[in-house]
């Protein structure tokens, strides 16, 4: 089953079933008048739900309209609750290695985490607006899972059974802003923006074998201004599962429903696939030649970010934005 969020009904859109194609859709605010009402009433909304999808693709919903991903909302256009991890160890080992630091061994079994920006996520065909490129703009490939509710302490195998749906993120990073706010030891704040999500979120079923042992077993896609920039198995070296990750969150704390989960920027061992983001681009530059030579993000530049099938369809649409320079 596929889910979309399109304009009206306010803050949080309305919800639509939307065809496999990315095509057609079905309304579906009659069941829940928004995807995150639809995540607060799981047990009582995804069985009609389900069966509106199933109409849609028999030809037999109620009401049939276009899906435009170029005008659709971010799937779930806004969450109580965002919590990015970094399960990808060849992205932190690398990002650590060029500034001269070594990996802690905690990392391996104690994932990292932060809290990030909820409370409304920027639209997969929406610009990336911000006001000065000297922050040094990145974007950051990532995988989410949408959770319902998650009590406090739950085991892997329950937060398994939670994770609902799956979204693309691009996590907006604003690199040079971070070391200044690192050194104050209380996180990030300016230098993590809005992150965009993709026009529709899956339920796990939708991507077959490909999602196994909590992670999702596919190449995601990152071009820069229409050239292939990398290609990483999101389903390898992902130290963390989303099984585990959001048994992380939930350690000390329930977890509300509608909560998002990220994997963090998406890397592998094998740095020939290259990269989910400009950063560790650039460290393997330090790395390998001593210096940086790729620069961050530049007002005009594109980055479109998609996970395909093996036929070549794509799962959750395309986030597709070009930054833009903030006005007021």
């Amino acid at each position: 089953m596929k889910l979309g969020s399109i304009t009206g009904g306010g803050r949080d859109g309305r919800l639509v079933v939307v065809d496999s194609a990315l095509e057609k859709a079905a309304p579906a605010w009659d069941i829940a008048p928004s995807l995150r009402e639809a995540l607060e009433n799981w047990a009582e909304c995804e069985g009609r739900l389900r069966e509106r999808a199933d109409q849609l693709t028999a030809g037999k919903a109620p009401e049939t309209i276009a899906f435009d991903q170029a005008a659709a909302l971010a799937a779930l256009p806004r969450a109580f609750q965002f919590l990015d991890g970094s399960a990808y160890l060849p992205h932190v080992e690398r990002v650590r290695k060029a500034r001269g630091a070594e990996m802690p061994p905690s990392f391996k079994h104690d994932p990292l985490m932060y809290q990030a920006v909820s409370d409304g996520f920027i639209a997969p065909r929406e610009p990336v607006r911000l006001a000065d490129t000297e922050w040094g703009i990145d974007f950051e490939s990532e995988i989410g899972v949408i959770t319902s509710d998650v009590p406090m302490g739950a085991a892997p195998a329950r937060c398994a059974e939670a994770i609902q749906l799956l979204v693309l993120i691009n996590d907006v990073s604003l690199r040079k802003l971070i070391p200044a706010e690192l050194k104050k030891g209380f996180g990030f704040l300016n230098s993590k923006p809005r992150s965009a999500l993709s026009a529709v979120a899956v339920t796990p079923d939708e991507l077959g074998s490909h999602w196994r042992d909590g992670k999702v077993h596919r190449p995601l896609l990152s071009t820069l201004n229409g050239k292939e920039f990398g290609r990483p198995e999101a389903g390898e070296d992902m130290q963390f599962s989303f099984p585990e990750l959001v048994a992380h969150a939930a350690r000390t704390r329930p977890l509300g429903a509608g909560t998002l989960v990220g994997s963090g920027t998406i890397a592998n061992q094998d740095a020939s696939r290259g990269s989910s983001c400009l950063a560790e681009r650039r460290m393997l530059e330090i790395i390998e030649q001593g210096e940086a030579k790729t620069p961050f993000l530049a007002f005009g530049d594109r980055v479109r970010i998609e996970m395909l099938d093996p036929e070549g369809a794509s799962y959750f649409g395309a986030i597709d934005q070009v930054v833009e320079q903030y006005g007021a």
